[in-house]
């Protein structure tokens, strides 16, 4: 079902009817691909960044749909409409350079040329944690290169993705370049193994993931994958403890821990380590915990009562297993999905929540002996998305990072996202890239013509 409800009341705002006309949509899309891709490049990027403008115009109301949708706190809602309109500046500013055509020096021939393509209708399963800078993640590149696009939003997102294709069209985007559809998870089956789709791009979960993955391959179309993360932070020393403790442990409970790049296992020198609980318990005890949109409010809710639950009991079940719950742990009795923050230590790997990731405010603290220690903690994982390495000497911190299986690794700073740079995991974190020119071509025809 897509329902708008609002985590913060526990109140039902609307349903919405889903897209059964399979055929209709990928007609639309797979004629706008021969006008779309035909277009000039520098007329693509003109309406990308008419689209960043309209994001950058209207951030306060587009923000206040997603505050609703899954309770997200209005700072950080204007955030991510703001981060969303920077990546399609970015294409819009720099795609058309970037896609340019490369001549290489090759012998044999008077002319090497290589071009980045487009390749023909995709589709996009989209998450609900950031509704409006997944989006932009995914389509920003793929409009610039001349891709047509199916929308498959997450089923709490009825709301923004509806808001996503009207600023769209009201910036000059052609309605049938993207289409926004309330699917279910058969109908994005029956679009993936639909020969006119050439690609889908997924955020989200493993298992979904693998059912994407499955019919893409089925179907020999290309896919990529961002999904799950258990992102490690090493900490190896500091000049500040307290102010450590505070950028990182608030790092955790951004978007109410509900990111996939999220801090969630944190390492820390046995030394430092009781003083860095300590602090971090007072930290997450002192935050004032309430509905999103209320003034005062430092940690709103997770996107629904559902995830609350599965949350509190992913904690009980480390409590049981033997992990020593520090702080918080338990829904909050009131309307709504409310959760107190969490701290948890003494997690093994005897126990579940060793392994799974924790989609929601609780930060597991691990003491660490020697860096090599440290290191082999952090890699001991399924997932490889990002982590950093926190440290007064950033060659020391930098030479740490780079001994971490992740996608993106980070020294002094954690989860940084900027629309030049890549996105992406390694393991079962997914494969692919987005953002920067890395997103220009996974879904192209990187095609050469040579000349004799």
């Amino acid at each position: 079902m897509y329902v708008t409800h609002d985590p913060s009341t526990g109140q039902t705002d609307r349903e919405y009817d889903q897209t059964t006309d399979v055929e209709g949509v990928l007609d639309t899309v797979t004629r706008g691909y021969r006008t779309w891709s035909g277009t000039d490049v520098s007329e693509r990027a003109r309406i990308l960044i008419a689209i960043a403008d309209a994001f950058d115009a209207e951030a306060e109301e587009l923000a206040k749909a997603i505050t609703t949708e899954m309770g997200k706190l209005p700072d950080q809602a204007v955030g991510e409409v703001k981060l969303a309109a920077s990546i399609y500046r970015w294409y819009g500013e720099n795609g058309p350079g970037v896609v340019e055509p490369e001549l290489l020096d090759v012998p044999g021939a008077r002319v090497n040329r290589v071009t980045t393509e487009p390749i023909g209708p995709l589709v996009g399963v989209m998450p609900w944690n950031y509704p409006y800078y997944q989006v932009a993640r995914f389509a920003a590149p793929n409009l610039l290169l001349g891709n047509t696009i199916i929308l498959k939003h997450a089923g709490i997102c009825a709301r923004s993705s509806a808001a996503i294709e009207k600023v769209q069209r009201a910036a000059g985007l052609p309605e049938d370049a993207y289409v926004n559809v309330y699917a279910s998870t058969d109908t994005v089956a029956e679009f993936i193994a639909d020969p006119r789709v050439r690609g889908v791009s997924l955020t989200g979960s493993e298992r979904a993931g693998a059912s994407v993955a499955t019919v893409a391959a089925e179907n020999l179309t290309k896919s990529v994958l961002e999904l799950g993360g258990s992102d490690p932070l090493i900490v190896l020393d500091s000049s500040d403890p307290g102010a450590l403790v505070e950028e990182v442990g608030m790092a955790r409970l951004s978007n109410t821990g509900q990111a996939c790049n999220s801090p969630k296992r944190m390492f820390v020198p046995s030394d430092m380590k009781d003083e860095f609980v300590r602090m971090l318990k007072d930290l997450y005890e002192g935050l004032q915990v309430g509905p999103a949109a209320d003034e005062g409010t430092d940690l709103g809710p997770l996107s629904s009562e559902g995830a609350r639950d599965g949350v509190v009991e992913q904690v009980e079940r480390a409590v049981r297993q033997g992990a020593t719950l520090v702080t918080g742990g338990r829904s909050i009795d009131r309307p709504g999905a409310f959760m107190e923050p969490t701290v948890l230590t003494g997690v093994t790997p005897e126990m579940d929540a060793y392994h799974e990731e924790i989609f929601g405010p609780v930060a597991v603290v691990h003491g660490y002996d020697s860096v090599e220690e440290a290191v082999r903690l952090a890699n001991d994982t399924e997932f490889g998305l990002s982590g950093s390495v926190w440290g007064t000497d950033t060659d020391r911190a930098s030479e740490v990072a780079a001994r971490l299986e992740v996608g993106m690794a980070y020294v002094n700073e954690h989860g940084t996202t900027r629309a030049g740079l890549p996105f992406g995991g390694v393991k079962r974190s997914g494969y692919g890239r987005e953002l920067g020119r890395w997103g220009l071509t996974e879904f192209a025809n990187v095609r050469l013509q040579r000349v004799h």
